[in-house]
């Protein structure tokens, strides 16, 4: 017969022991699920959307760039999309990935991934693949430089052009991303909400196309001759893979397949065509006509001032963001232009700068905490706005002082543009010994 007390402690004894037992069993399920694990439909939507991306430099900006410029530049403008394509890789491969997404200071990051050096396939960055990660965000840096090329087109050595690429990205781009999207980047840490590169890409590229088309000048009988784009089918093919691309953009940095992407497609899709019809009602006012360059830039204009806001905005502030961009593109690639008398050839800065400033400002205005978590002005959250407003100037004040001190110093040591003689001939001959027939 067993003893009533030995009976009581064995099964007390028992009990603690599972007891132990199940709080280990917890604490083991608890740490395998705060473990972050790999999800084959994010992994999926992030390597559409890197190919999306890679989409819009080339064929989508060389073909809308290329169709803009004079048929005796349209190889040139087309091979500074492309060679930039293939340097920037490089760049970003080597240092530009670990300068920008690692641990630093709050500026830069630093060297521990230089080369993807101890990123393998099993590294995750959240539930996709880090190398994944890393190649999606090669792709935004290869676009941004890429942009800049509209301001200069016609004028620039491509030598110094391919400097100033690589001298930028180092300089400029990589800081500013490292900023605002790395955890620890001061205005990441601060809260300026920048979902797909409105203060990354386009603020950057505007604000340094803006820079570069002063300090080089204006091209030879701008005003006088005859600019007009050659052959804007190109122009309307590009602007259209543009458009798709843009989706791989916005909504591929939700970094999930979910709602969240979903609703930057939407939101994306919603302020691209609301901006391409408002330039085209104000256009048709203004001038009588509507025409084809238009709408397509106010549907890149579009692009650009939802890029900060997709993953904040509702689709009815998507429609305000894009009816209000429209008609401010507009007026940046106009009116603007010609009361400072700059020549931004292609409007990097007149769709890419303001509208960069424009979506980025307003993200502060529409954003709504049902979205994102994040409350805007119109939602009672001042604060917000008064961040962008911090960022944007960050951005403008960063670029545009670095941007004219490279092209100075390029100036000085190769020279950044091509001779009078050759300008007038056209880059294709001059700098790539070819031409379109």
């Amino acid at each position: 017969m067993n003893h009533p007390k030995k009976s009581f402690l064995a099964g007390a004894a028992a009990s603690a022991a599972g007891l132990l037992y199940s709080s280990v069993a917890m604490a083991d399920d608890a740490a395998e699920a705060a473990a972050p694990t790999l999800n084959s439909g994010d992994t999926a939507w992030l390597l559409v959307s890197s190919a999306f991306v890679l989409m819009m430099t080339i064929p989508g900006l060389a073909l809308f760039y290329g169709g803009m410029v004079r048929k005796k530049n349209v190889l040139s403008i087309m091979m500074q999309s492309f060679a930039i394509t293939a340097v920037v890789t490089v760049l970003w491969m080597v240092v530009g990935y670990s300068l920008a997404f690692t641990e630093g200071t709050p500026v830069i990051g630093g060297l521990s991934k230089a080369m993807l050096t101890g990123i393998l396939p099993t590294t995750l960055s959240g539930t996709v693949p880090e190398i994944l990660f890393a190649m999606f965000q090669m792709t935004f840096a290869i676009i941004t430089p890429a942009l800049i090329t509209g301001a200069f087109a016609d004028r620039m050595k491509f030598s110094a052009m391919l400097w100033f690429t690589v001298l930028w990205v180092l300089i400029v781009y990589i800081p500013i991303c490292h900023s605002v999207w790395a955890t620890g980047g001061f205005l990441f840490d601060a809260g300026v909400l920048d979902f797909a590169g409105g203060t990354v890409v386009h603020i950057n590229a505007g604000i340094a196309g803006l820079v570069a088309c002063i300090v080089i000048g204006k091209r030879q009988g701008y005003g006088v001759d005859n600019m007009a784009p050659h052959n804007l089918t190109l122009s309307v093919i590009g602007a259209a893979l543009l458009w798709v691309g843009w989706f791989g953009f916005n909504a591929g940095s939700a970094l999930t397949a979910g709602g969240l992407a979903a609703t930057a497609m939407m939101t994306t899709q919603v302020a691209t065509a609301a901006a391409a019809v408002a330039w085209m009602l104000v256009e048709w006012g203004v001038r009588g006509k509507p025409s084809v360059l238009g709408i397509i830039s106010g549907a890149v204009g579009g692009l650009v001032a939802i890029t900060p806001a997709a993953g904040f905005v509702t689709p009815t502030g998507a429609l305000l963001i894009g009816l209000i961009s429209g008609v401010v593109c507009f007026w940046g690639a106009t009116w603007l232009k010609h009361a400072l008398g700059y020549d931004d050839s292609l409007d990097a800065f007149g769709v890419h700068g303001v509208g960069g400033i424009v979506g980025a400002l307003l993200t502060g205005v529409f954003a709504a905490e049902s979205i994102n978590g994040k409350a805007g002005l119109l939602e009672g959250n001042a604060a917000q706005f008064g961040l962008q407003v911090y960022g944007v100037g960050v951005t403008i004040v960063w670029c545009a002082i670095a941007t004219f001190i490279i092209l100075k110093v390029l100036d000085m040591v190769i020279g950044l543009r091509v001779s009078p003689e050759e300008e007038r001939e056209g880059l294709d001959l001059t700098q790539h010994g070819e031409s379109v027939h």
